[in-house]
């Protein structure tokens, strides 16, 4: 098969350990830029360019969109969509991802446990928000943050007005969340190919932090998930319409409860904490689902 990897940077662990899968099989693979495609929007012959050529049609594309160009990334990926390719998450299911609030209440119309959740853009009552949540300690997220970025953990009520004060300063919508505090500094990431959950670790932030991001000098290691941490994984994934996600756990006294589905996952410590080869299951999948005349979930 001819494969993509839409990427801006194919040097990273995950685009390298796709590369390498998808050769290992016998496929060609291509790391294509998508801030680089522009694009003919022509019912009559759409067409995808790329640095001065008109690209082939690949039979299937990896998307690895950061979530700083989501917008025009998904814009290219349902481009090559319309071209017939196959994706591996369809571009409609990573925009639903991507958008926390409303993956959070996606999730929870599903019925899927989640942290006590409040959304704000400028409360005319930051109090009020607080105490919907259970009040301090409290976490505050930037809806726009990534990899623990922009995440500040509350411990008192003084603390919480001036965080949410402070970023409503900067003009920004926030997610106020209570503090699972049993947790103790924890979380599960079951990685889901496929509707099964292929790996599972468990992060441990580092003394004195309470983001467990390996992004931010956190630990892991293999763990044991249970039956119901495995079926809120694949349930949370389906909900969002993903074929491949990370989807994040927190370990409460109440059961598990999701904190986010993450549209496209990082592989180095998954592989690193388990020793498997989560870029090969990936291109596995890829190879049962990109068949002629594949139809889309959403329907594009």
């Amino acid at each position: 098969m001819k494969i993509a990897i839409l990427s801006r940077d194919g040097s990273l662990y995950s685009c390298k350990r796709l590369r390498e899968a998808a050769e290992q099989r016998g496929h060609h693979i291509d790391v294509i830029d998508p801030q680089s495609c522009y694009m003919n929007i022509n019912p009559a012959a759409p067409s995808i360019h790329y640095r001065g050529r008109q690209l082939e049609r690949y039979d299937a594309v990896i998307p690895r969109i950061g979530s700083a160009i989501t917008f025009y990334g998904t814009a290219v990926l349902r481009q090559f969509e319309l071209l017939g390719s196959y994706p591996l998450n369809e571009s409609v299911a990573i925009t639903r991802a991507r958008d926390k609030l409303r993956s959070l209440q996606l999730l929870a119309r599903q019925g899927i446990d989640l942290p006590i959740t409040g959304f704000a853009h400028s409360p005319d009552d930051t109090g009020d928000l607080i105490a919907l949540v259970g009040g301090a300690p409290l976490v505050v997220k930037l809806v726009e943050g990534t990899q623990g970025i922009g995440v500040v953990l509350a411990e008192t009520r003084q603390a919480a007005e001036s965080v949410i004060d402070a970023f409503r300063g900067l003009n920004a919508h926030i997610l106020v969340q209570e503090y699972i505090r049993e947790a103790n500094g924890c979380d599960i990431r079951c990685l889901v190919v496929g509707g099964r959950v292929v790996a599972a670790i468990e992060r441990q932030a580092k003394p004195g932090e309470f983001r467990s991001n390996l992004h931010r000098g956190g630990t892991a290691r293999k763990v044991h998930i249970t039956g119901k941490e495995r079926a809120t994984a694949i349930k949370a994934v389906e909900t969002l319409g993903l074929d491949v996600a990370g989807v994040d756990i927190l370990r409460a006294d109440r059961g598990p409860l999701v904190m986010e589905v993450n549209a496209s996952p990082g592989l180095e410590g998954v592989e690193t904490t388990t020793g498997l080869d989560i870029a090969g299951m990936m291109i596995e999948y890829i190879e049962q689902r990109a068949r002629p005349g594949f139809r889309l979930k959403s329907g594009g």
